[in-house]
């Protein structure tokens, strides 16, 4: 009996110790009695995932911090409490909670002005994000500082996790192709927390206005870059509607650029948003995820779904395709999975090719998303996954070794043995 005890008490600790206690960058903050902020008027760019471990709201840790003088919130997408939908402009108001001015930066205007900033010394950003380009939250993080830069007032980033971990992938974002879903000229996924994407944008002057601004970063502590979210043993507060778990992280660069186009469902309004590819018009799901399981992606497995999404592509009929499973986050290439699900679908129904009978607004977008007019072009002659894997896939080691001075964090746990 006391040997099954012991083995059972031992299990427990194993069990807790397979879950770290990484500590974001407002517990590492308050941990430090707030002392960066000490005695500053202070400006707060967040939203519902600014939270502790106790999801309690950055907001309220802050303004009932002694000595923490918190004089404006900036609210990205979504609201500084998530209480606007996707994509709708956020009105300035007055946060109910606290009765703190709050300045929109989704709506006339994407980056504060100088008179939002005059009031504040020192602008504070948490938010966290998924770890791909196109996601609007960095956007907001780079134009803050740069409006910060000119006005020269401080800027203070309290990290959190990349979901995605340390993958890189996707071409550079060329000048043609810039926009607020592909800001500033980085790889699709950039594989950097958004402190250390701060200290990237910051160092190599690719702020707007070429200017420097005075930066600081409050890191985390105990986190590395191959650590799953799930093993970090903080909540997981969604971003926005449709990413409501840090698995869906994975699956947004997987499916989120071919979404752009309206060609397919890609799972967003039913139950597994970004998982899915599916299509009225498709017939043979089950040839369809054989022929995809067939071409043996690294990390990748897939199968058939048959179901009628609520909204989106496809409404209100029946549709069927294949669910996307990503088996192993390491060795699976998860941006390039959209595109041999189109290759495939375009050899099975050359009627419904991805790249044909777009309008032309939404062949813009999947422009501004990947970045280049090129992956268009070169994608749309044959659909095939190996006219464009080289230029989409040509930078990434070079932004890795130009990233790397910029990073906080370890690649792996260095305890392990």
């Amino acid at each position: 009996m006391i040997k099954k005890i012991l083995t059972a008490i031992a299990a427990t600790a194993l069990a807790a110790a397979s879950v770290a206690q990484v500590r974001p960058g407002i517990e590492v903050l308050a941990n430090r009695n707030f002392e960066a902020l000490k005695g500053k008027r202070v400006g707060l760019i967040t939203n519902p995932t600014g939270v502790d471990r106790n999801l309690r709201s950055t907001i309220d840790i802050l303004h009932e911090a002694p000595e923490v003088n918190l004089v404006a919130l900036f609210a990205p997408e979504h609201g500084v409490r998530g209480d606007q939908h996707a994509g709708l402009k956020v009105s300035d108001s007055r946060d109910k909670a606290t009765g703190v001015k709050v300045y929109s930066l989704y709506g006339a205007n994407r980056r504060p002005s100088a008179a939002m900033l005059s009031d504040i010394d020192v602008m504070v950003y948490d938010i966290q994000d998924n770890g791909c380009r196109s996601y609007t939250f960095i956007s907001t993080l780079g134009l803050c500082m740069d409006a910060c830069a000119k006005a020269g007032k401080e800027f203070l980033v309290l990290d959190r996790p990349n979901p995605v971990g340390g993958k890189v992938e996707g071409l550079i974002t060329e000048d043609d192709c810039k926009s607020f879903v592909s800001q500033f000229p980085i790889p699709y996924l950039y594989g950097l927390t958004p402190g250390e994407l701060a200290l990237y944008l910051n160092g190599e002057g690719l702020l707007e206005s070429g200017k420097t601004v005075n930066l600081k970063v409050i890191p985390m502590e105990g986190w590395h870059r191959s650590m799953d979210y799930s093993a970090t043993g903080l909540p997981w507060v969604l971003p926005s509607p449709h990413i409501p778990t840090a698995e869906t992280s994975l699956y947004y660069p997987a499916s989120g650029i071919l979404g752009e186009l309206d060609y397919m469902s890609i799972g967003v309004g039913y139950t597994m948003p970004f998982r899915l590819f599916a299509a009225p018009w498709i017939t043979d799901a089950a040839g369809l995820s054989a022929r995809l399981n067939a071409l043996n992606l690294p990390g990748v497995k897939f199968r058939p779904i048959h179901f009628t999404p609520f909204y989106s592509m496809g409404q209100g009929k029946p549709s069927a395709g294949v669910e996307c499973y990503i088996t192993d986050r390491e060795a699976a290439t998860l941006t390039l999975i959209q595109f041999y699900v189109a290759q495939e679908t375009a050899e099975m129904y050359p009627a419904h090719k991805m790249l044909e009978g777009r309008a032309a607004s939404r062949l813009n977008m999947f422009d501004k998303v990947t970045g280049s007019k090129k992956i268009r072009t070169l994608f749309g002659k044959r659909h095939r996954v190996e006219d464009i894997e080289t230029l989409w896939m040509g930078g990434c080691d070079a932004f890795k070794t130009k990233s790397a001075p910029y990073k906080l964090y370890k690649d792996h746990d260095t305890n392990q043995k």
